[in-house]
């Protein structure tokens, strides 16, 4: 059973390019208590991707990790449009700049059509940055969200 079955499986990439996203995410969450999330769809229905980013996270409950140190990678790709947001718990380490930053490597792939890369290049980036500041505990780590990708419309 799906747990948003409104929201349809899009055939944006193909398995093998799936399981590099996915790949990556189960990597960067191995050094880290953190988790990242990647929701992919057509079109963003909002003028500003980072409010429908947030739309997104609050929908997902991104936001009920125990440390807030949940991210996600939102990308529209007909529309050419991304966003990155980092929950609390993560943004209050790293600032407004990190995730410019982050989007700005993004798009320097993207710009080339080599999304898998700009994805997995960020996730694995990322990953690190909450390694630093949510390092993973054998002890005590659980992954708290999925690792799937979420397609949209």
């Amino acid at each position: 059973m799906r747990l948003f079955p409104f929201l349809k499986k899009k055939d944006f990439f193909s398995k093998e390019e799936k399981e590099q996203i996915v790949h990556a995410i189960k990597e960067a969450e191995m050094q880290t208590c953190g988790e990242v999330r990647v929701f992919v769809e057509s079109r963003c229905k909002f003028i500003d991707p980072v409010d429908r980013a947030i739309e997104i996270f609050n929908s997902l409950k991104m936001e009920n990790t125990e440390l807030r140190d949940a991210v996600l990678i939102y990308v529209a790709l007909k529309d050419r449009q991304l966003a990155i947001y980092g929950d609390s718990g993560i943004h209050e380490k790293t600032g407004d700049e990190y995730w410019k930053e982050a989007v700005n490597k993004m798009l320097y792939h993207f710009n080339k059509d080599n999304y898998i890369e700009g994805i997995t290049h960020v996730i694995k980036e990322i990953g690190e940055t909450l390694a630093e500041h949510f390092p993973y505990n054998k002890d005590t780590n659980k992954n708290e969200l999925p690792d799937e990708i979420i397609f949209g419309k």
